[in-house]
C-alpha cells in the first residue's frame, strides 16, 4: 500500500469506474506539515531581554500598587497629625520626675475634656507669646483648691491629693501669687508642675487659671527617647 492519500482502479465487477479514496490515519505521510513554534528568542511580542509583556505589565502593576499603598499612609499620617495628634517637645525642668527637657510627647484632643491628674499641653495667652506649655491639672471648674505651703499637702474640696508623682525638695513649697483657698472660675482648670519649686503654673499670676479653650490636648504617650517610650501617667 502506498502511502499517504492512495487512488486505485475499481475492483472487477464493480459498478463504477471512478477511482477509490482511501485514507491512511496510520501513517499520514504526506499530511501538510505543522509550522515549529518559534523560539523564544523570535517570538512575536519578544522584548528582547527574556521577559514578556504579561511579566512586565506585572511588574508595573505591582510597583504601582505600592506606591499607592505609601500615598494613603502619607494622606493618613497628614489628617492624624493635622486633626487627631499633635507632637509636643518638654522645654525645661517643670515637670521632672515626670516629665524631662528635651522628651518628645504624643498629645490628642479627640472628644478630650480635662480631668483632675490629666498631664495636659496648653498654650498661654499671658506669657511666651503662646508657647506651648506642659503641666498637670489640679482641679477643674468648681472646684476649691488649698495649699499648705508649709508640708507642700494640695487638697481639693477638702480632700489631700496623693501625689507620688510631685518632685519633694526641703524646706517650703513655692508660694503663689494669690489667696488660698480658691475655686476654680468656670471654663477654667488649675495646673502645677510635678517640680514644684521649679514651675511657673496656676500658683503665678503669670499664667493663673488657664481657659480651657487653650487646651491643646492630653499627654498620651512619649515616643522619645526610645528607652522611656510609653503611656504619661
Amino acid at each position: 500500500m502506498a502511502n499517504g492519500n492512495e487512488t486505485r482502479p475499481a475492483e472487477s465487477g464493480g459498478t463504477s469506474g471512478e477511482p477509490e479514496v482511501v485514507h491512511d490515519f496510520e501513517n499520514p505521510l504526506n499530511a501538510p506539515e505543522t509550522p515549529e513554534p518559534a523560539s523564544d528568542a523570535g517570538s512575536a511580542g519578544d522584548t528582547g531581554d527574556g521577559e514578556k509583556p504579561k511579566e512586565k505589565m506585572d511588574m508595573r502593576r505591582e510597583l504601582f500598587e505600592w506606591v499607592e499603598l505609601f500615598g494613603y499612609a502619607v494622606a493618613v499620617v497628614i489628617v492624624l497629625f493635622t486633626f487627631l495628634l499633635r507632637i509636643a517637645v518638654v522645654n525645661g525642668p517643670s515637670m521632672e520626675q515626670t516629665l524631662f527637657h528635651g522628651e518628645v510627647l504624643l498629645v490628642s484632643d479627640l472628644f478630650y475634656e480635662p480631668e483632675p491628674g490629666d498631664v495636659i499641653v496648653f498654650q498661654s495667652n499671658t506669657i511666651l507669646d503662646n508657647e506651648a506649655i506642659v503641666k498637670r491639672v489640679i482641679a477643674t471648674e468648681g472646684q476649691t483648691v488649698d495649699i499648705d505651703f508649709a508640708t507642700w499637702t494640695v487638697m481639693v474640696d477638702g480632700v489631700a491629693l496623693e501625689e507620688d508623682y510631685v518632685n519633694y525638695m526641703l524646706g517650703y513649697m513655692d508660694g503663689s501669687d494669690f489667696s488660698f483657698p480658691l475655686t476654680v472660675e468656670e471654663g477654667k482648670i488649675f495646673v502645677m508642675g510635678d517640680n514644684r519649686n521649679h514651675s511657673t503654673d496656676s500658683r503665678s499670676a503669670l499664667i493663673g487659671q488657664v481657659d480651657t479653650r487653650y487646651v491643646l490636648g492630653r499627654v498620651l504617650f512619649r515616643i522619645m527617647p526610645l528607652t522611656k517610650i510609653g503611656p504619661v501617667d
